[in-house]
């Protein structure tokens, strides 16, 4: 710091949520980087540089991700105060199911005297699809927690920092009618010191933002919009390369569906070039939709710039369940071409699957994970409530009429049920969600992926890790494997407050003998499911393994597979299918 400098803080936290035994879900190493601290975190970085605050103001930056990080409010009070008390703490990213913990740090921190702001989804989605302000968002207000909606590009986190900076913060900043382009904006960041507390230590930036579909449960779209906002192939080079010289070569782009993204090819093109001629080693995490493999080059260019592993929004297999949340671009007829196109380039299929659509019940859910399993060569699939997420359309059609809703927002991390159903109790609903997980994770169909994954030349003991991983998250930790990580951490005082306390001894004895059960669990699973594992590696045929789900698509495949066949919508759609083929093939 240069003489007569002053100094203000900027400390950016990324909350977690509570777990049902009311402990912040919190690991020594955690899954997924967060892309709003990334960005928030870089655009910070480049007010820095700026000297936003002046010449005379040294802005200090600090970085914290809960999911994988303690946070202490009273201590960083008592950093702020050390240097002057001039400072702001933002909660960012905030999602609903987060709100409840990002309040109790909020609370802390304005007891001490501490500005703060919260923004993310939750308030995003909130003031840009409901009539009025909800209670929780009021209480922060009254509490003099500030409010930001909307994205900080483009000029905007600065108002926010010069406000707090002379101690003026105001009480909303609104900024969901000005979405800025991304194009030349400063790039997302994470200190190499946070992407070590990752497994895998990986980092994250978005490359768009928006998506033109109108799933009905999705909060995408009306927070970031239905147009393509877009960085440009410079813009991602300079990302790659900037972490790149950090030693951070692993990457979650976060778009929620990078296929949309107009830029997809040039961006793909440098990445390639990057690769293959510079020889740099880099691998990325994607999102896309079930009709990406119709855009001439998508997958192929995908593979060959690095993509390892691609998230897709399967959701279900019935048709009337995806046409009744506006999921329309969901064909289940080229589900199997699709996946077996990834399958060709070697990436690992991730795919989400939604339980609790209107014609769900207990029986068709079984049916259709056995169905899946049997037919579709998806390595791990990621199941879901139908939640009514705040800033969704759901939300918005329950809220005005009046349907009930659970009022704990902790519940809203698509792990919980959080209203009601037509054709299952709450117990039914829970029942038919945790089945799924148990159904899908056997060992036999455990073993069926990793042999996929071999006949592909995927690594069957990358393949195992993940598998266990889902396993484990599932199954010993009773959390989302999204929300998963290494060695659970837990800390006495960070617990609910409206739960009690535990005694010291009731609580570390517990804690140390549910920590000793987990791994002693995970270590006999790793010994069973690696035996697997060493007898697929020494088999000698073990590249030219076929079943169902890996045989070519085939015009009679729609008159034999089940997926074609269990139900009327599902018949409806081969019919469907057929004219539509019929009518290309007179035209042509």
């Amino acid at each position: 710091m240069a003489s007569g400098q002053r100094i203000f803080h900027f400390v950016m936290i990324k909350p977690s949520h509570y777990h049902d035994d009311g402990y912040v879900i919190q690991w020594l190493r955690s899954a997924i980087p967060s892309n709003s601290l990334a960005c928030l975190y870089g655009l910070a970085t480049d007010a820095k540089d700026r000297s936003a605050l002046g010449e005379d103001v040294d802005i200090r930056l600090t970085a914290i991700d809960e999911c994988n990080t303690r946070i202490r409010p009273d201590r960083i009070a008592r950093m702020i105060r050390r240097d002057g008390g001039s400072g702001l703490v933002g909660l960012v990213g905030v999602q609903s199911n987060q709100f409840p913990r990002a309040m109790d740090i909020a609370r802390q921190l304005r007891a001490l005297g501490i500005q703060v702001c919260i923004g993310g989804f939750h308030v995003s989605g909130c003031l840009a699809m409901l009539p009025e302000v909800p209670p929780e968002i009021q209480e922060a207000t009254d509490l003099g927690i500030s409010i930001f909606a909307g994205e900080a590009e483009g000029g905007l986190l600065d108002v926010v920092l010069r406000d707090a900076w002379r101690g003026e913060l105001k009480p909303l900043y609104n900024q969901m009618s000005e979405l800025p382009e991304l194009e030349g904006a400063p790039a997302p960041f994470l200190p190499p010191t946070r992407v070590k507390r990752t497994a895998g230590r990986h980092t994250s930036f978005d490359a768009g933002r928006g998506c033109p579909f109108q799933c009905s449960f999705c909060t995408i779209i009306n927070v970031q919009g239905r147009k393509s906002r877009h960085r440009n192939a410079d813009d991602v080079e300079r990302i790659i390369r900037g972490n790149v010289a950090k030693g951070v070569n692993r990457f979650f782009i976060s778009d929620d569906n990078f296929a949309r993204n107009r830029e997809w090819e040039p961006i793909f093109d440098r990445l390639i070039e990057l690769r293959e001629d510079r020889g740099f080693d880099i691998k990325f995490t994607i999102q896309v939709d079930t009709l990406c493999h119709r855009m001439a080059n998508f997958i192929e260019k995908a593979g060959r710039a690095g993509v390892a592993r691609v998230f897709i929004g399967l959701e279900n297999i019935n048709p009337d369940n995806l046409i009744s949340a506006k999921k329309r671009q969901n064909k289940i007829t080229e589900y199997r071409k699709m996946l077996q196109m990834w399958k060709d380039v070697g990436a690992i299929t991730y795919a989400g699957y939604i339980i609790g659509f209107p014609a769900d019940t207990p029986e068709s859910v079984a049916r259709d994970i056995d169905i899946i399993k049997r037919e579709l060569p998806v390595d791990l699939l990621e199941f879901f409530y139908l939640t009514p997420l705040p800033g969704s359309e759901d939300h918005k059609k329950l809220y005005e009429k009046d349907v009930w809703m659970d009022g704990d927002l902790n519940k809203y991390d698509l792990n919980h049920v959080t209203t009601t159903h037509a054709n299952m109790s709450a117990a039914e609903w829970e029942g038919a969600y945790w089945k799924a997980w148990a159904d899908y994770y056997t060992d036999a169909h455990m073993e069926t992926v990793m042999r996929r994954a071999a006949a592909r030349g995927v690594s069957v003991g990358k393949m195992m890790f993940l598998l266990l991983w889902f396993y484990t998250c599932i199954h010993h930790e009773r959390i989302h494997p999204l929300e998963g990580g290494y060695l659970r951490m837990k800390y006495r005082r960070d617990r609910r407050p409206d739960m009690a306390r535990e005694s010291i001894a009731a609580f570390y004895a517990g804690f140390v003998l549910e920590t000793i059960v987990k791994h002693v669990k995970a270590a006999w699973l790793i010994w069973h499911i690696g035996r697997v594992r060493k007898r697929i590696k020494a088999d000698p045929g073990r590249r030219s393994y076929q079943d169902l789900a890996l045989t070519p698509v085939n015009d009679a495949e729609l008159d034999t597979l089940d997926m074609f066949r269990a139900t009327a919508p599902a018949r409806a759609a081969v019919e469907r299918t057929r004219k539509h083929s019929a009518i290309r093939a007179s035209v042509g």
